[in-house]
Formats: C-alpha cells, sequence, structure tokens
C-alpha cells in the first residue's frame, strides 16, 4: 500500500490518501471526504476519476470537497432552506467530512483491501466502507454499511457519484447502461412509464438528445442538466459503462438494482465546452429535498427514499472496473456478470466480446441488455 501523507511533519500520522494496486491497476481514495480520486490501469496515466468540483463551488484550503466518486448521504441534492440555515451541506456530509482509515491496505494481503469510516454529526448516520481489489484484474469491490446512531428512525439517501472529466470525457466518449424508463429533472414528471422517456434519448430544451453522447455546445452556453432512470423489473443488475475510444480505455460499474434502483445521469458544459458528467447510481431519482420525496413518495413505481429504523445497519455494495478496448469501440450492448467473470458484448452487429476474469463476487450473477 501507499499512503500519501501531508509533508508537514506535525500532520505526517494523519494520511490523506489511501492506494490499493495490484499488477493492473491502481485506485486512490482520499480520507478527505472519502471520494475514490484515481481509477487507472498501471500501464496508463489515463485518470477517468479526475474531476473536481472547482469553477462550481470554492474550495476551502483544510477542508473536504467533492471529488472524484463519491458519496451523497444522507441525501442526494438541496437540503431545504431550514436545513441549510443550519449547516446541512448539498449532497449531505459524507463527502464533506474527514474519513478515519480503520485498517491499512497489508503487503500479507492476498487481496489488497482497506477500511475506513465516517460519521455524520448532523444526520445522526455512521458509514463503514471495505474497498477490496481483485489479486489479479482491474475490478474493485466496495461494500459500504451505514448504521443509524440515532434513537429514532429515519428516511435517508445514498447515491454513489461517479464524476468523469477530461481528457477522458470529451465528444468521442460514450456512456451505456441497461437503464429503460426516465425523466428530466426539470420536466414534469411522467406519471407511467409510457410516457417516460426511454433510454438513451431524453427531451432537453425541446430537443430529443442521445444521452450517450454530450457534444460541446455554443461558446457562451453554461449549464447542466440531470436526467433519471430505472430499471426493468426483471434486471437483478444494473450497470453503467463510459469508454473513450481513442484511449481505447472503459470505465464500468455493476451493482444490485436493488441496493441502487435508479441511475441519474447528470451533464456540464461550461463555455460550450464538454467539463463533466455524473454517472450516478443510488437509492433515489428525485433531485429535491425530503419534503418533496415524502409528498411524491414514488416515480415509475420506484421508491424515492431509503428507511432506516434506530440502530439498525443497512449493508449495500458495488463492482467497479477498468477494462482495455479495441480501436474503435462503439459501446456496450451487454454486460453478464458471473462469479468469475465480467462479460461484455459491444453495440453493434456481431459485437466483440470482451471478458474480465473476477475473485470477487457481487451476489448471483445474471446478464442485463442495455437500450
Amino acid at each position: 500500500m501507499c499512503i500519501g501523507v501531508s509533508g508537514n511533519s506535525l500532520e505526517a500520522a494523519a494520511p490523506v490518501d489511501v492506494q490499493l494496486k495490484n499488477d493492473q491497476a491502481v485506485v486512490r481514495i482520499t480520507l478527505a471526504g472519502g471520494g475514490i480520486t484515481e481509477f487507472r490501469l498501471t500501464d496508463s496515466r489515463l485518470n477517468p476519476l479526475n474531476w473536481t468540483i472547482e469553477g462550481l463551488e470554492p474550495i476551502v484550503d483544510g477542508q473536504p470537497f467533492l471529488q472524484g466518486h463519491f458519496l451523497c448521504l444522507d441525501r442526494w441534492g438541496a437540503p431545504s432552506e431550514a436545513e441549510a440555515k443550519r449547516g446541512v451541506p448539498f449532497h449531505g456530509e459524507a463527502p464533506r467530512t474527514r474519513w478515519k482509515l480503520t485498517r491499512p491496505v497489508k503487503s500479507s494481503d492476498v487481496e489488497p483491501f482497506a477500511e475506513m469510516q465516517v460519521r455524520l454529526q448532523l444526520a445522526g448516520l455512521s458509514v463503514r466502507r471495505k474497498l477490496v481489489m481483485d489479486r489479479k484484474s482491474s475490478v474493485v469491490l466496495v461494500r459500504e454499511a451505514v448504521t443509524n446512531d440515532r434513537k429514532l428512525g429515519r428516511i435517508y439517501n445514498m447515491v454513489q457519484h461517479p464524476s468523469i472529466a477530461p481528457p477522458f470525457l470529451d465528444a468521442t466518449t460514450v456512456v451505456d447502461s441497461n437503464a429503460i424508463h426516465g425523466f428530466l429533472q426539470e420536466a414534469e414528471v411522467p406519471a407511467t412509464s409510457a410516457q417516460a422517456a426511454r433510454w438513451p434519448r431524453m427531451k432537453i430544451n425541446g430537443k430529443w438528445v442521445d444521452l450517450r453522447h454530450l457534444r460541446p455546445g455554443k461558446k457562451n452556453e453554461t449549464g447542466h442538466d440531470v436526467s433519471s432512470f430505472v430499471f426493468d423489473d426483471t434486471s437483478g443488475h444494473g450497470w453503467v459503462t463510459a469508454v473513450h475510444p481513442g484511449s481505447g480505455l472503459l470505465l464500468g460499474y455493476v451493482w444490485k438494482t436493488r441496493d441502487y434502483p435508479w441511475l441519474n445521469i447528470w451533464r456540464y458544459r461550461r463555455e460550450g465546452k464538454v467539463m463533466a458528467r455524473g454517472l450516478e447510481f443510488g437509492t433515489t431519482g428525485l433531485h429535491q429535498p425530503f419534503q418533496a420525496l415524502v409528498a411524491r413518495g414514488r416515480i415509475l413505481d420506484r421508491p424515492l427514499m431509503s428507511f432506516i429504523d434506530a440502530g439498525k445497519t443497512v449493508t449495500r455494495e458495488y463492482l467497479m472496473f477498468l477494462m482495455k478496448v479495441p480501436t474503435g469501440y462503439t459501446g456496450v450492448s451487454r454486460l453478464e456478470l458471473t462469479r468469475d467473470a465480467v462479460t461484455l458484448v459491444e453495440r453493434k452487429p456481431g459485437g466483440r466480446t470482451l471478458q474480465l476474469t473476477l475473485d470477487l463476487s457481487l451476489g448471483a450473477g445474471g446478464t442485463a441488455d442495455g437500450r
């Protein structure tokens, strides 16, 4: 393991980064907010998760900030006006609080792993996270256990926020998923799936857009949009991939839909330039305070919040992986997860099949087609 430390000798005992590594890949986690800030192949410097919040909100020296793949907890999006006045931050405390390393990687580990935790004082929740790297492949299993430390049950949300940025993200980057029906956050919520958009198409600013791509806009165009999708009732696993054909690199995530029934796609341009995409999977698909979630209840027959009783613990997990892809790779039409492999089928007639072997396991296997 490699742990980065501050250059100040008074702070040398407090690690700022935790690194897991095998012969194929490197993953780095910052304890300042718990974000996964680097995930790359060992023979490449290209890091899809190099995004930071800089330019969207001020970064204060010494304080954690949103970066890379961060965890939104106890909420996704903004607090209410009353909560904000009392210090509740956007996306919750988890990505803005210092985490504690409780188990460093050891040279004797057959599969490199680390454990860390954080306590959210305002939310009354705590999180224990374990990251395990496959011994041979560019695959990481992340398991997070959330505990309600209070004497009363409460509603909450938990959304994974992988954020990709240039140079991995450009106009050629292709995003695929097995999501099906969805809606634009800024538009009217569909009453039924028949009224919903169908992945990957979404009507944005009056025009139908293919969400697999994010093209540059006009030079004076700066703005965001968020689209939220659900999965077919028969899909035991959800997945999302992003591939940069020019570099031959693919980033992917797969999870159980009973853990995370929603996929939320955030897109951001600044002065027409492609700046960021969020490949966000979680327990909600409505980017509003809890009062609005309670009033709405469900969208597309999926819940908008979770409940955790007093003193109880809820555990969720996901796999993240990197894969080299051949030149001209057109994206993913199908992902198959078994106990010993992740298999991808290319999105074109007679598409190529790529496979990563696994020692790690994410529940029962299954096949899920993209749309």
